[in-house]
């Protein structure tokens, strides 16, 4: 018997259990990671956004930042000339334009109403109050309508004989001149863009509500909460995401989509109580062919949305509202 032929065999350290396939190191299971790959994964992120970056800057910033450097040239005979802050004094020494900025500080004070409308609705579709079907049908019509059908359908509810004063009438109040009178007619325009746009904002508030974790409700009415603690205690922190950008856009809106209505219901009048400045600026470009000035208003209102948007969010970030 031959001894160099009864050793025994020796098993490969990579080898796996007896009769087993050989068991492959972890570190060649499924290749090691190159670091080309691992960079471009680093930078998958900022070359898919790049493209709606670009288009920002050059549609957006770039333009904001040419209507800004243009706002400090003249117009006519200074037309392209530096006047520093020549225009800005001139704005605001003008009346119309002091008086579009007292009416955003109206609007400002309205936001809460203009938020509080579609919130609520949204709360009673969502908690099936009775009525509930009714809103769901009907809330979203008004959205669908051009401001100008808009404006032209309440110049005529709104008439000095007009329907609403004839049922007015009827039952012993005096006719009003719901868009002569000057210490309402503002209320009465931002009124109807109120009506003529909460759909947008109630879409918004039932969005936020599908994310509403139902076992906190339940857990509300269980221990007897009323309707009223339900949407201050439960509902309201639950959507102060939502809260807050219903907020912002609202703002947004009421500051710079309310041309529509103004141009139809009152052309700005009576005696300029209800300029906004997005209508001071369109008479300055349009009619008075001073885009220089138009450009400083255009500015001021940009810093105004800027700040208001700022402070909003502050606001409900120290009232506990926002995370």
């Amino acid at each position: 018997m031959s001894i160099g032929n009864t050793q025994p065999s020796v098993r490969p350290a990579s080898a796996g259990r007896a009769g087993g396939p050989a068991v492959t190191p972890p570190a060649h299971r499924g290749g090691t990671r190159s670091r080309g790959g691992l960079g471009a994964e680093r930078y998958a992120p900022y070359i898919l956004v790049a493209p709606a970056v670009l288009i920002i800057v050059a549609l957006r910033i770039y333009p904001l930042i040419l209507g800004v450097n243009f706002s400090f040239t003249g117009d006519g005979d200074q037309n392209g000339k530096a006047v520093g802050f020549g225009n800005y004094q001139e704005l605001f020494g003008d009346p119309l334009f002091r008086t579009a900025l007292g009416n955003v500080g109206l609007l400002v004070l309205l936001l809460p109403v203009a938020v509080a409308i579609p919130g609520l609705l949204a709360t009673f579709i969502y908690l099936r109050v009775p009525g509930h079907r009714l809103y769901r049908s009907v809330y979203f019509f008004p959205a669908v309508l051009s401001p100008v059908i808009v404006g032209a359908i309440f110049n005529l509810l709104l008439a000095f004989d007009g329907p609403v004063n004839a049922v007015l009438g009827s039952v012993g109040v005096g006719p009003v001149d719901w868009l002569g009178d000057s210490d309402i007619a503002m209320f009465v325009v931002v009124g109807v863009h109120i009506w003529a746009t909460f759909g947008m904002a109630l879409v918004v508030f039932l969005a936020g509500f599908a994310t509403l974790d139902a076992a906190l409700l339940d857990a509300a009415r269980v221990d007897g909460a009323s309707l009223r603690q339900v949407v201050w205690h439960v509902i309201v922190p639950a959507l102060s995401r939502t809260i807050q950008f219903v907020f912002v856009t609202t703002m947004i809106g009421m500051l710079t989509s309310m041309f529509g209505l103004l141009f139809v219901m009152t052309s700005g009048g009576p005696e300029g109580s209800t300029y906004l400045p997005e209508y001071y600026i369109w008479i300055q470009q349009g009619q008075m062919n001073r885009p220089a000035l138009a450009s400083a208003a255009s500015t001021i209102l940009f810093a105004i949305m800027l700040v208001v948007g700022l402070l909003q969010i502050k606001l409900l970030e120290r009232s506990g509202k926002v995370d």
